[in-house]
């Protein structure tokens, strides 16, 4: 009997390994969303406002869970109407693929320049739902957010076909209008985002947020240098990760103390990995084994450090970070709860980030992810 049940376990064991290496393992769910923003001469004020805001939409998406499950964020990025792009393409140009690198992102917010040109959004919502790889499953939150502020309706490609489109791959078409609301509506702002099961919402370009200092932001802040420290850059892209990480917290900085404080606490949260330069995070996602890495491409405190130490090390420098994440996001809880109060107490128009946030909260619903 024993024989027949020890059988029985062989055989359950290899019909489920036959399984995974035939149809792979479950699927980790996934949020891409797509920023299209409009780069002409009067827009410098959205471009501004992109830049101060990242970090502050990446964090909405860290309380975003399928079946319990993180789901994987990925960003890309496009800008339309600037002349200084060629007129036979658009005057449209994709800056960033679909990429888990947020400091990437950021980068190329930050090279942004303005340059008057004619907004052809119906090419750009084409461009963007057949030249990024999007994901065919439609439990996925797949999402554009495109922002300006001149007619919808310029240009030769029409939206009405292109947001019809996008719908039609599962990918919902959010507009922004940077103007006042009925403009928007007349202009075909709202249209576009009826046609694509998105959100219409306009916004003041020019509005400067005020600073709210919450008294957790000083120990945020350094936290967040803290956490810098245990980032081990490795192989050829390491000297690049670790130098475009530090510009992107002055970048930060520069915007405003509130980007800065609000990046820290992006920096906390599984939507920030840097697998790509990083070793704790490549080891941990296990995209690269230990045995792999040559000497001459390991951090340099690691260079002269046997194998056993070297991964006691790479488990001291995991435990550190998540220490230091746990911390932070503490006070970040408490923070979130000091500025609501203070919020409540002021009004006015949108801005970039309330209008995304806004429409994100109502549509992750819709594709079964919690909140």
């Amino acid at each position: 009997m024993d024989r027949k049940r020890n059988v029985w376990k062989a055989l359950a064991v290899l019909s489920f390994a036959f399984f995974v290496n035939c149809h792979g393992a479950e699927k980790k769910p996934l949020i891409q969303m797509a920023i299209l923003l409009d780069t002409s001469g009067s827009m410098e004020g959205l471009i501004n406002q992109a830049r101060s805001q990242l970090w502050t939409i990446v964090n909405e998406f860290a309380s975003i869970k399928k079946t319990g499950e993180r789901p994987e964020l990925q960003v890309a990025l496009f800008e339309y109407g600037n002349s200084g792009l060629p007129a036979g393409e658009g005057y449209i140009r994709l800056i960033v693929p679909f990429t888990t690198d947020l400091d990437r992102v950021s980068e190329e917010l930050f090279a942004l320049r303005t340059n008057g040109g004619d907004e052809y959004c119906g090419w750009v919502i084409k461009d963007a739902a057949e030249k990024l790889k999007w994901s065919k499953s439609n439990g996925d939150y797949k999402v554009i957010f495109i922002a300006g502020n001149e007619p919808f309706t310029q240009g030769n490609v029409d939206y009405k076909e292109t947001c019809k489109s996008a719908i039609g791959k599962g990918i919902m078409v959010n507009t922004i209008h940077c103007g006042d609301y009925q403009t928007g509506v007349t202009s075909g702002w709202k249209d576009g985002a009826d046609i694509a099961d998105g959100v219409y919402a306009s916004i003041d370009q020019d509005k400067t947020v005020a600073y709210i200092e919450a008294p957790q932001d000083k120990s945020i802040a350094a936290l967040g240098m803290e956490l810098n420290k245990t980032y081990l850059a490795y192989g050829k892209a390491g000297d690049e990760g670790k130098k475009r990480q530090a510009e992107q917290e002055v970048n930060a900085a520069t915007v405003s103390k509130e980007s800065f404080v609000v990046r820290q606490v992006a920096k906390a949260s599984a939507n920030y990995t840097n697998s790509g330069w990083d070793l704790v995070d490549a080891l941990n996602e296990k995209s690269v084994r230990m045995e792999d890495i040559k000497e001459k491409d390991l951090p340099e405190e690691m260079k002269n450090m046997n194998e056993k130490q070297r991964w006691e090390y790479i488990k001291q420098m995991t435990q550190k970070r998540q220490d230091i994440q746990k911390k932070i996001n503490a006070l970040n809880a408490e923070r979130e709860k000091y500025l609501a109060k203070k919020r409540a107490e002021s009004s006015g128009a949108e801005a970039l980030d309330e209008a995304l946030i806004k429409a994100i909260r109502t549509q992750v619903r819709k594709r079964q992810f919690s909140i």
